[in-house]
């Protein structure tokens, strides 16, 4: 994983009620994400709004990994 790609998520209290975006738009990591799971390609969303790049695609990705690479302790 290319790490230098979480620089382009950025988190801004006024903006879209401080969730992780993309590059300060008014994109959300969860907006892309839920795209891919839908079945849009990484070709599709970059069509799809042009102010996006193949890497911010990639950039949304890392940064869910990221957020779920954490222990999960389960209380039976």
């Amino acid at each position: 994983m290319d790490l230098s790609l979480l620089q382009r998520i950025t988190i801004e209290p006024g903006k879209c009620g401080g969730r992780p975006c993309i590059r300060g738009k008014r994109i959300r990591v969860t907006d892309i994400l839920e795209l891919l799971a839908s079945g849009a390609s990484v070709e599709e969303i970059v069509e799809d709004f042009p102010t996006l790049d193949r890497d911010d695609v990639l950039a949304a990705i890392s940064y869910a990994a990221l957020q779920t690479s954490h222990t999960v302790i389960r209380v039976a």
